[in-house]
């Protein structure tokens, strides 16, 4: 008998040392590199000119209802059409959109939410005054228009 044994040899242990500089170097490279999902606009968006704009400050508080002339036409037709997150609807829609908008908000920030309309800049008053008019029967009051800065032509 040996008083000391001898050591298998073997693949020594991986080092794990770097491993969490890694992991967080990949976590902030998807976090730079990663979107947020926005809606796909299905509708014509060139916003009018405005000369006084405000920015809204808290975006998640928002409802945007797009209105234009439909991209696909030979799918949707000829005229106005309404868009909500990511489907055309009907003027009749607006409400339920709203009701959902509302479910997603803490009671204490409903009194916050605000509409707002991205109207196409050959959009009809007619459609928009729809849109209104479903709108103050649920008691959305608080509307704004999307529009770019510039001199008013």
């Amino acid at each position: 008998m040996s008083k000391f044994s001898k050591k298998k040899k073997g693949l020594p242990p991986i080092n794990t040392a770097s491993l969490p500089d890694i992991v967080f170097m990949l976590l902030f490279f998807f976090m730079v590199a990663t979107t947020m999902r926005e809606t796909t606009v299905m509708v014509a968006q060139t916003l009018p000119n405005a000369t006084e704009i405000k920015k809204l400050q808290d975006k998640r508080l928002i409802a945007y209802i797009y209105v234009g002339e439909a991209q696909d036409v030979e799918t949707y037709g000829e005229g106005d059409k309404i868009q909500l997150n990511d489907k055309i609807s009907a003027v009749k829609e607006v409400k339920s959109f709203i009701f959902a908008a509302r479910e997603g908000v803490n009671e204490d920030e409903r009194d916050y939410m605000t509409t707002m309309i991205k109207a196409d800049i050959n959009c009809t008053v007619g459609t928009i005054n729809d849109i209104k008019k479903e709108l103050r029967d649920i008691d959305a009051l608080k509307v704004t228009y999307s529009a770019r800065k510039g001199e008013i032509e």
